[in-house]
């Protein structure tokens, strides 16, 4: 499975502002945004750290996964949550040609940690062999930073904040999270379950 993102968050949606209250940072100078570009790479990092860890698309955007079979005949996995919508899936044989499925031979179930891919009928459109399937979608909680629950709002807002605080600290560990972002995102994690549990 291959997952890319088709599109990325404008950089007119990520909370600039309320990053520079939170580190409270100065304002009504003449250069109030010379720090801008700085504070969007670190927003954008904690987006994407945050994301990594719980499974999520904080801020809506589109998706492509590509799978060369179906996990299950009538069911595929989706890799992150929320899905808001499944807007094509496209056949690819070995040849390179494209195919769109029908829509009416596939549904999204909507699940907060796990969304599906699930067929109408008794199986999800065939892939044929040496193919793939591309699966375009939509996740994410919406499209404005608002729109993300306020412990995950709270929880980039920190990582950003720490990312700015330490950008020269090179002596911490790998993965390497703060707390506070942690017990923040805890909820959101996917639990996995191994046998015999």
């Amino acid at each position: 499975m291959i997952l890319v993102e088709e599109t990325q968050v404008a950089d007119a949606a990520l909370p600039v502002d309320a990053l520079k209250q939170h580190l409270r940072l100065g304002t009504g100078f003449a250069e109030d945004d010379v720090q801008d570009a700085v504070l969007k790479s670190f927003l954008r990092a904690a987006l994407a750290a945050i994301e990594a860890r719980c499974s999520k698309a904080l801020m809506s955007r589109a998706f492509v996964m590509t799978v060369d079979e179906w996990r299950e005949g009538d069911a595929q996995p989706l890799p992150v949550a929320p899905v808001e919508a499944i807007t094509d899936v496209t056949l690819v044989d070995a040849y390179g040609a494209t195919t769109t499925a029908d829509p009416a031979r596939y549904r999204l179930v909507k699940d907060s940690f796990a969304p599906v891919l699930k067929a109408k009928g008794s199986s999800l459109p065939g892939i044929s062999p040496e193919g793939a399937a591309e699966v375009r979608f939509v996740a994410g909680y919406g499209p404005a930073f608002g729109d993300v629950p306020a412990d995950l709002q709270q929880a980039v807002l920190l990582l950003a904040a720490h990312y700015y605080e330490y950008r020269d600290e090179t002596a911490l560990g790998q993965g390497c999270m703060p707390f506070g972002v942690t017990s923040l995102i805890a909820r959101y994690r996917p639990m996995r379950l191994g046998m015999g549990v």
